[in-house]
């Protein structure tokens, strides 16, 4: 079983592994079971999957307060070791828009919510020039809820462990469109692996919500010419979704 495997298993977009007749069926009474680590690669194929499966099936029933909690103590993934804060994500429960970034940074794992200092300034006045609002219509989370150590890109392994949560907020929020910042969240909501610019080019779905693709806005700190491409994201976003 590959790492592409387990992600687009865990994000409900293939069935990659069949259940047996005599598989457990999970209740939210077991959610406990969440803050279990996934069995190294080692472990038989079955005895893997039907780990990811109880995981998955546990967090799928779970409210907003249970899910906070669960990713609060959640050590699914070798990050949990070197957080120091989770990151589940902020705004409102049930928005138009939701905004889908990569990971936590520095600081964001000090403060525990995603993008805070000048990524998050940036986001800000960005949702602002559409007339959006952090918290108010907007919800804001990542593709992974911990912070790889020296900022570095999330590894398959890790975007696995923390898609059962994205998923499940999706659900949760049940939002009408799916901003998508950055290449990893938007290979992760998309199921592609091209480059965001083929991805902003195209676009797509997450199980029947539009999807919009942007540069994540630390790129974009970075790449100031590139804001004018953003805008263009955002001016779509909004004709798609006011």
């Amino acid at each position: 079983m590959t790492a592409r495997d387990v992600i687009l298993r865990e994000m409900g977009l293939t069935p990659v592994w069949r259940t047996r007749s005599n598989d457990a069926v999970v209740t939210t009474g077991e959610a406990a079971s969440v803050t279990t680590a996934i069995p190294t690669a080692s472990a038989p194929p079955v005895a893997l999957a039907e780990t990811l499966e109880a995981r998955s099936a546990a967090i799928a029933n779970m409210s907003w307060s249970d899910l906070r909690d669960s990713i609060a103590s959640c050590s699914a993934c070798s990050l949990s070791k070197t957080r120091t804060h989770t990151v589940p994500g902020v705004g409102d429960l049930a928005p138009s828009w939701m905004v889908i970034g990569e990971a936590p940074g520095e600081n964001e794992d000090k403060q525990g919510e995603p993008f805070v200092g000048k990524a998050g300034q940036l986001l800000d006045a960005m949702l602002s020039a559409v007339g959006k609002k952090r918290g108010d219509g907007v919800f804001i989370a990542n593709v992974i809820k911990c912070r790889p150590p020296g900022n570095r890109n999330p590894e398959p392994s890790e975007i696995a462990a923390c898609a059962p949560y994205l998923k499940r907020q999706i659900a949760l929020a049940s939002p009408k469109l799916l901003l998508a910042a950055g290449k990893f969240a938007a290979q992760t909501l998309l199921n592609r692996d091209d480059t965001v610019g083929a991805m902003r080019a195209t676009g797509g779905s997450y199980e029947g919500v539009p999807v919009v693709v942007t540069y994540h806005p630390s790129y974009l700190l970075r790449s100031p010419l590139e804001k004018a491409k953003a805008w263009e994201d955002l001016i779509k976003a909004r004709s798609i979704v006011p």
